[in-house]
């Protein structure tokens, strides 16, 4: 757990974060549709579609770091890091005419599966009697 912020922090984030995912969605459903190509209301769906599955995996990490044993914040910092990248130059492929955002995308991807991965490693040596998990 991180002394400078408690789990229930990175659990609320989470939940500004969703509620974020919400009304993107429901912008582009209704705000976008016929607004955009097909290619960028897709990127568009994939931001949103990513945007709630990370969130969500945010504030599971955010219950898993209740438990003062298990060091996460690392793993949190990196998957919001990742959030922001992956799902915002998606976002901003799909609604504007940046050259090169693309490129940032996969750097985002990476970022998940970096954090997931993480988190994995952090969750087996705490099963496995390693009981500080530490990051």
């Amino acid at each position: 757990m991180n002394a400078a912020m408690p789990p229930e922090r990175w659990m609320a984030i989470s939940c500004v974060l969703l509620a974020l995912a919400v009304m993107f969605g429901a912008f582009g459903a209704h705000a976008l549709r016929g607004q955009l190509e097909a290619d960028a209301l897709r990127s568009y769906q994939v931001a949103v579609d990513y945007h709630f599955s990370q969130a969500i995996g945010l504030f599971l990490l955010g219950l898993a770091a209740r438990d003062s044993r298990l060091r996460l914040s690392g793993p949190f910092w990196l998957m919001l890091a990742a959030l922001l990248v992956f799902c915002g130059s998606l976002y901003a492929l799909a609604l504007t005419d940046l050259p090169g955002i693309g490129i940032l995308t996969p750097v985002g991807g990476i970022g998940f599966v970096l954090a997931w991965t993480w988190a994995a490693s952090l969750f087996w040596r705490h099963a496995s009697g390693n009981k500080t998990g530490s990051d």
